[in-house]
């Protein structure tokens, strides 16, 4: 689970900070975000894996920013994990009507924090492994047969070529870091040289013709599929 991204959702700094340490101690990377709004900026901009959000927060609390991200098309499928001080029953029962993962009340443990984070990460792995066709405009990727057809012609890629094809469509519209991709497409550390990246890349628009323009270099960031 290196390098999974986490959204903090928290107007309290003494507590993001120490769920940031722990979080960033366990592997993870970890954005904080101190109200509602500014956390829908974060998720049209980065890949979340996981947001642990606070109720209590300024503007919007967090039963309305939860109901507004399992609206999303795009962000319904990132799990929840609400962290409050609101431990009444009904408090529960409301945040996962809304669709919260899990609720944890403060006060809390840091370890099972992290330990409830990598059991939410797990479970949406499993359910993920369902999807076995993936589509973006003419550009069909088959991942049981392991065939890209892009206006119904076979696309040739390799091994790699195709998983890094892959990992960004399934996450269109948000960067994906050199370091990330390293990490999941070849299972290298982030220690290791990002160029590799670039030359797949290049390899890849090569390949897909017109449709490279759709594969965006942000700078300074990553590589994203920009939005249909």
């Amino acid at each position: 689970m290196a390098n999974k991204m986490i959204l903090m959702v928290e107007d309290d700094a003494h507590i993001s900070k120490l769920v940031k340490y722990n979080l960033e101690k366990a592997g993870f990377q970890c954005i904080v975000s101190t109200m509602g709004e500014d956390a829908f900026d974060i998720l049209k901009e980065y890949s979340i894996d996981l947001i642990i959000l606070d109720i209590m927060l300024p503007e919007i609390d967090g039963f309305e920013v939860c109901k507004r991200i399992k609206q999303h098309k795009k962000w319904m499928n990132i799990p929840v994990l609400m962290l409050t001080a609101k431990g009444e029953e009904i408090d529960r029962i409301i945040g996962f009507e809304l669709g919260a993962d899990d609720y944890i009340v403060k006060p809390f443990s840091p370890r099972e924090l992290v330990l409830r984070v990598k059991a939410v990460l797990r479970r949406g792995q499993n359910q993920n492994l369902d999807k076995e066709i993936l589509a973006y405009k003419d550009l069909v990727i088959d991942i049981p047969r392991h065939k890209i057809t892009l206006k119904n012609k076979e696309i040739k890629l390799t091994a790699m070529e195709f998983k890094l094809l892959k990992t960004l469509i399934e996450r269109v519209g948000r960067v994906q870091s050199r370091e990330r991709l390293l990490d999941e497409v070849w299972e290298l550390g982030a220690d290791v040289t990002t160029r590799t990246v670039d030359t797949h890349i290049k390899r890849v628009r090569q390949k897909i013709g017109s449709y490279s323009q759709y594969i965006e270099t942000v700078r300074g960031h990553g590589y994203r599929v920009v939005e249909e």
